[in-house]
C-alpha cells in the first residue's frame, strides 16, 4: 500500500487537487474540439475543390476528343466523295441523267402521352454515408 492510502487526512487533501483539474481537462478537450472542427471545414473546401478540378479535367478531355472527331470531320468534307455522299444523303441531289426517288413513311397518329409525376428526391443514402459526404467535401461539388 501507499503512504497516501495509509492517512484518511491525505485522500482529503487529493479530493480538491482533482476537481482543480477537471475545468482544465474540460477547457482542454473544448480547445481540442474546436481545433479540430476549425480543420475540418477548411478540409472540406480542399476535396470539393479538388473533386472539383478533376471533374473539370474530365470535362475538358471529354471535349477535347470531341474536337478531334470534328477535326476530322471537316477534314473529310473537304474530300470530294464525302461532298458528293452528303449531296446525295441530306439534299436529294442526283448527277445529270439520274432519277432520284424518295420513299416517305405515313405520319404516325400522335397520341397523348401520359404526363410523368413529379417525384421528390428521396436521398437513399444512410446517415453515416451523409456523414462521410460531409466531412469529404462531396455534398459541395455533387457527383456529373
Amino acid at each position: 500500500m501507499t503512504h497516501a492510502a495509509l492517512f484518511p487526512g491525505d485522500l482529503a487533501q487529493q479530493a480538491p487537487a482533482r476537481q482543480r483539474k477537471f475545468p482544465l481537462v474540460a477547457m482542454l478537450l473544448l480547445v481540442g474540439l474546436a481545433i479540430t472542427l476549425a480543420g475540418i471545414f477548411p478540409f472540406r473546401q480542399m476535396i470539393a475543390q479538388q473533386r472539383q478540378v478533376d471533374q473539370t479535367q474530365a470535362r475538358l478531355e471529354s471535349l477535347l476528343e470531341g474536337n478531334r472527331r470534328l477535326e476530322e470531320t471537316v477534314t473529310a468534307l473537304h474530300a470530294a466523295p464525302e461532298i458528293e455522299r452528303l449531296a446525295r444523303e441530306e439534299y436529294g441531289l442526283v448527277r445529270p441523267g439520274e432519277t432520284a426517288y424518295t420513299v416517305e413513311t405515313p405520319p404516325q397518329p400522335v397520341s397523348a402521352a401520359p404526363v410523368p409525376a413529379v417525384e421528390e428526391a428521396i436521398d437513399e443514402r444512410s446517415l453515416l454515408q451523409r456523414f462521410w459526404d460531409f466531412l469529404t467535401g462531396r455534398d459541395l461539388v455533387p457527383d456529373e
